[in-house]
């Protein structure tokens, strides 16, 4: 299986860029040595990474833990809470939609009570 680190070295100055972060920033929420993020960023020695650093390196730029994984290997990367599996993925996301459906009827609702309130505080002062 070939290993892409090229494309690695492009998708983390990528993201760090977008985030408008240095690489001791990267270094720092990662818990990876410097000298390695360096090494990896600037694509200046190609060796074995540990799955560990791949992860931490993806889950620090907000990534799904297997990001940086799967770029090396040619794979598409998965979102963040994806699984890779293909039903139960559909199911997260249809949960997640109606997260934010009920999130929104929720917030109409406060609106409503607060409306109500303000309605009854008005026809209790006018003595109604």
């Amino acid at each position: 299986m070939t290993e892409n680190w090229a494309a690695v070295s492009k998708a983390i100055n990528e993201r760090v860029t977008e985030l408008g972060w240095k690489q001791r920033e990267l270094a720092e929420r990662s818990h990876v040595s410097q000298a390695i993020v360096r090494e990896i960023q600037h694509h200046t020695v190609e060796r074995k990474r540990s799955a560990r650093t791949l992860e931490a390196l993806s889950l620090a730029l907000g990534w799904h833990p297997g990001h940086l994984n799967a770029i090396l290997r040619g794979r598409k990367p998965l979102a963040p809470g994806e699984t890779g599996d293909e039903p139960l993925d559909q199911i997260i996301s249809r949960l997640g939609t109606i997260e934010d459906r009920l999130d929104t009827i929720s917030e109409q609702l406060a609106s409503l009570t607060a409306n109500v309130a303000a309605l009854m505080r008005d026809r209790r002062d006018r003595g109604e």
